[in-house]
């Protein structure tokens, strides 16, 4: 599966702020990481989880504000539009 302009957040501020205080939802991946949280967003979410090799391992679906994400198993989180991709587990990332 194939993302449209996916940020890579690799920097304390991206990291930090994600998509909190905008209005413009884009496609964030965070690289080694476990869980997030949806503080202080303004729109729902879709969030995706993917082990080491980018594939699909956990996907939760319209994740309204004031919620943590946690998947233990995870290494990329990836936050999306709501609605915008068909997800399904095992699907690649690239």
């Amino acid at each position: 599966m194939r993302l449209d302009s996916v940020k890579i957040c690799t920097n304390f501020k991206d990291r930090f702020f994600g998509l909190m205080f905008k209005k413009d939802i884009k496609e964030l991946c965070f690289p080694k990481c476990r869980a997030i949280h949806t503080f202080f967003m303004k729109k729902n979410i879709d969030i995706i989880a993917c082990d080491k090799n980018n594939k699909i391992i956990a996907i939760y679906k319209n994740v309204s504000k004031n919620k943590i994400i946690y998947n233990k198993n995870a290494y990329y989180i990836y936050e999306l539009p709501k609605d915008k991709y068909k997800l399904k587990l095992g699907l690649k990332i690239t």
